[in-house]
């Protein structure tokens, strides 16, 4: 019988932790889940995230900040965990325009102190880093690998993300921490954040309100399912591994903006009302996941076309929109 790991996650009641830790519930796994319900949207959104976890005997929420020493210790009072699991992070390019030190302050410090309590309270124990493919900064037509250089990010969020690798891979040079860090291409899927491009635009074309896509809608981006990321992510937990890994986690199949605009009408049964604007500064006009090392490292395979994963996405939106407002 597999043994039932001891997990922390923080971030754990956003859009990829809540689906991460009804995945790992279902398996057997205690978790300990640690969110600031940050005011960057709705915390009723989070809530309702997490309401089925809650009712599981092995899962524990904490409620608070990761650049608090107290709600840390906190956490690991629960402990040892065998992995940590950080996804917690002022998430956004665009917003990370308008307040970069507020994205500096918790996304750097905060994990430089979840870093600080690991080394001292459960050394040995796996991280696990939710990283961004934001750091690769702008490309053309290639697809993105692990090795390429990520010292020109476009945004703030980005350079946060990049700062956060460095730190960790300080944090395994002189303390021997294993760390696996996953770059995460566009996740999307049922719970994903409402300011994210595929919710908020499916929404503005359900309302009959118009659309402002940015630049000329030959943009693109690898766009990969949630459940397809929690698989990969679960993957870094419990390969075989006690050193340092970068790991993209991808669809690798880049899909037009339009051709994604295309299918949220195909599945609402409604015409966008296109505005189109200029691109905006911070964002990167293509993406593209190399996934080799992600398939021999942890044979991880997406198994979700996009278009099914825009179906489901809908399906979604539509069932929380006659549940109430959405």
């Amino acid at each position: 019988m597999t043994k039932k790991r001891n997990v922390l996650i923080t971030g754990g009641a956003g859009f990829i932790g809540s689906h991460l830790s009804e995945r790992l519930l279902k398996e057997g796994d205690q978790l300990v889940v640690l969110d600031s319900f940050n005011p960057f949207y709705n915390r009723n959104i989070k809530k309702d995230n997490i309401k089925e976890c809650l009712k599981n005997p092995g899962y524990t929420f904490l409620e608070g900040d990761l650049r608090n020493d107290a709600d840390l210790e906190r956490c690991f009072s629960h402990g040892p965990f065998d992995v940590v699991v950080h996804l917690a992070a002022m998430a956004g390019v665009r917003p990370s325009l308008a307040d970069p030190s507020l994205y500096m302050d918790i996304n750097i410090l905060g994990t430089q102190k979840l870093v600080d309590q690991i080394t001292k309270r459960n050394p040995g124990c796996r991280l696990v880093f939710g990283s961004s493919s934001s750091v690769y900064g702008a490309r053309s037509g290639e697809s993105f690998n692990e090795d390429d250089r990520v010292d020109t990010p476009l945004s703030p969020y980005a350079a946060s993300k990049a700062a956060g690798e460095a730190i960790l891979y300080s944090a395994h040079h002189t303390t021997g921490l294993p760390v696996v860090n996953l770059r995460f291409f566009t996740v999307f899927g049922p719970r994903q954040r409402p300011d994210l491009a595929i919710h908020k635009f499916c929404k503005l074309i359900d309302r009959g309100e118009p659309l402002e896509v940015y630049g000329d809608g030959t943009s693109k981006r690898d766009y990969t399912y949630v459940a397809d990321i929690v698989a990969g992510i679960e993957k870094a937990m419990e390969f075989p591994f006690n050193g340092w890994e970068i790991i993209n986690l991808g669809r690798s199949e880049p899909v037009l903006l339009m051709d994604m605009i295309g299918l949220i009408e195909k599945y609402l049964n409604k015409k966008a009302k296109l505005i189109h604007k200029p691109m905006q500064i911070g964002d990167m006009p293509y993406t593209y996941a190399n996934i080799e090392r992600a398939q021999r490292l942890l044979g991880y395979k997406p198994q979700t076309p996009f278009e099914e994963g825009i179906k489901n996405f809908v399906n979604w939106y539509l069932t929380l929109k006659q549940a109430g407002p959405a």
